[in-house]
């Protein structure tokens, strides 16, 4: 029951928490630490939540303990208060609108010690919702009950973990349950919508009512997401924290499809921190007419029959997506299953001080910055969810993976967290890119690596190559060119996969990188951002897309002038 509630807490908010055996809090620091700590502390208790989890905390660490059981170690509470503002429109009208808050609560009590501990199954944690008005008695009660449920299931957890543990006792370098952690006391600044909700939901509606344009769309929709997450965090360690995000999201979606039946898709998106980046409305309704036009041009592009294997050219756009599934999803220092011998999971588990990029290329990831060339980023904080201050980690230095992202689980060789544990609302934290940078040593203007690719075309005698400007999921092209070598001329195509882009070809075949890069923010439960300049393959295969074709619509759609005198749309 506890892991569907789980399940369903996280899913509603990303669409659109005896003493002396406790771990002491370190000495406070003396000078200007100690000043912002107990400024911290001061602010926290002007704080409801904050005042009734340290409370709450204080009462766990002294009464906390059942007959015949180990009394906790560790103890933490995490509270993600949330408030949204979804709206939809498809076709001119609205569909959904809808203002919704929420408060979770994850309580995780921690019984055995940093070597070995109950954080094993169902000793992972309690979710709750709480309360939404500020009543002490009643948010207090909400989450002495999620302490003692977790106290409960955390005992049973350590005692299945260490009968399960015995059959690797053989390990000859076990690594820690848990790492320690210095204390954190910052409590920031809350956030809050700021959004003329009325004005973007007629956006929306203005936007979709588009279609009436493009008759050969047979879908076009949009929804926008405005929300705050306020993350709240206290643990017996000594850490307090409090810190606000904001995101702003408007997505587009349009689909046809072709005389042959392939369907189509057009899905452009716009994803900042501050309401005031998003484009104004002239602005965003040219984006949509030419993401509309672009969509119409795919329609009638011919299919890519033939296969190619020669030089590729990635826009900013289209890398973005390729650094963030090939390389942020392995650059994550996961803990393996007991007894696997490797350092971690994923494509780069025994990459360690090995290449896996070129060696212009150097990628970093830093939370603690919040702006890039004037734009916000979404994957910016300035405490993870365990507690630990954001730090820069530099994972691929000059091509050669030099570090692993990690929260407070340790792996191999990595004892301790670098800031990188993150947490949806309601889950448990896991290791998470913040902001990824993709920096090159050698950065090339767009047109010399377009000379680059004609030239190359041309060495090899092969007739034209091909430029991916967006692409769909899996890393499937959706605008994709070809570039005829002797004029230079484009030629938009549909219908194509890649085949073996992964990341071996990024090691052996990405040959340049642009000095052009682009601010990809991607909301989410864990927002994140990835920047990334344009790049060259000098190798790439790309075929024709196996898949069957859909029927066309057995009969036509309604008329775009509506009959009656009713009508909003009627012309006078």
């Amino acid at each position: 029951m506890k892991t569907n509630l789980r399940i369903a807490i996280t899913g509603m908010f990303l669409l659109g928490f005896c003493c002396g055996a406790l771990a002491p809090r370190a000495a406070a620091d003396d000078g200007p630490n100690a000043e912002a700590a107990a400024q911290a502390r001061a602010t926290a208790a002007g704080d409801p939540i904050l005042s009734v989890l340290l409370i709450e905390l204080e009462r766990s660490k002294a009464q906390l303990k059942m007959e015949g059981v180990p009394a906790p170690y560790y103890i933490e509470y995490r509270v993600h208060e949330i408030e949204a503002y979804n709206a939809d429109a498809a076709f001119g009208a609205v569909r959904e609108e809808r203002h919704s808050r929420g408060r979770v609560l994850r309580a995780v009590v921690r019984v055995g010690d940093y070597k070995q501990d109950s954080y094993f199954g169902q000793g992972a944690g309690e979710t709750e919702y709480l309360p939404l008005d500020n009543d002490p008695i009643a948010l207090r009660r909400q989450i002495w009950l999620a302490t003692d449920e977790a106290y409960k299931n955390a005992t049973e957890a350590l005692t299945q973990k260490q009968a399960y543990m015995k059959q690797f006792a053989a390990d000859p370098a076990p690594v820690d349950d848990f790492a320690r952690a210095t204390p954190v006391d910052t409590v920031g600044e809350l956030a809050h919508l700021r959004a003329d909700e009325p004005a973007w939901k007629s956006l929306l509606v203005e936007a979709t009512d588009l279609y009436r344009q493009y008759p050969a769309v047979q879908s076009l929709s949009a929804s926008l997401r405005f929300m705050t997450i306020n993350e709240y965090f206290v643990n017996s360690e000594g850490s307090v924290t409090r810190g606000g995000r904001a995101s702003y999201s408007l997505v587009l979606n349009a689909i046809t499809q072709a005389a042959d039946g392939m369907r189509l898709f057009r899905n452009p998106d716009w994803n900042v921190a501050r309401i005031e980046e998003m484009p104004a409305r002239a602005a965003l309704l040219g984006e949509i007419r030419k993401a509309l036009d672009s969509l119409v041009a795919l329609r009638e592009a011919p299919i890519a029959e033939e296969e190619y294997r020669g030089p590729v050219l990635f826009s900013a756009d289209a890398a973005n997506d390729i650094f963030a599934s090939l390389i942020g999803n392995n650059v994550l220092g996961h803990k393996p299953q007991p007894g696997r011998p490797n350092r971690t999971t994923g494509l780069f588990a025994t990459s360690f001080k090995s290449r896996v990029l070129p060696a212009f290329l150097t990628i970093v990831d830093d939370p603690s910055v919040k702006q890039f060339q004037g734009k916000s980023l979404l994957g910016s904080y300035d405490v993870d969810s365990e507690g630990v201050r954001a730090q820069a980690v530099v994972a691929v230095d000059k091509g050669t993976l030099t570090s692993y992202l990690v929260g407070r689980q340790p792996i191999r060789d990595f004892p301790a967290s670098n800031g990188h544990g993150r947490s949806a609302p309601g889950g448990f934290p896991q290791p998470s890119i913040g902001s990824l940078f993709i920096r090159t040593t050698e950065p090339k203007p767009a047109a010399e690596m377009r000379q680059q690719m004609l030239g190359m075309l041309r060495e090899q005698q092969k007739p034209y190559g091909y430029r991916v400007e967006t692409l769909g999921a899996g890393n499937s092209p959706r605008l994709l060119y070809r570039i005829y070598a002797k004029d230079g001329h484009e030629e938009l195509v549909r219908g194509a996969v890649f085949s073996e882009l992964d990341v071996r070809t990024l090691r052996n075949n990405l040959i340049a990188a642009g000095d052009d890069p682009l601010v990809s923010n991607r909301p989410g439960g864990t927002p994140t951002t990835v920047v990334s300049p344009s790049i060259l393959l000098d190798e790439l295969e790309i075929k024709r897309a196996d898949t069957s074709k859909d029927k066309l619509p057995e009969y036509p759609a309604p008329p775009l002038a509506a009959a009656g005198a009713n009508s909003k749309h009627e012309s006078k």
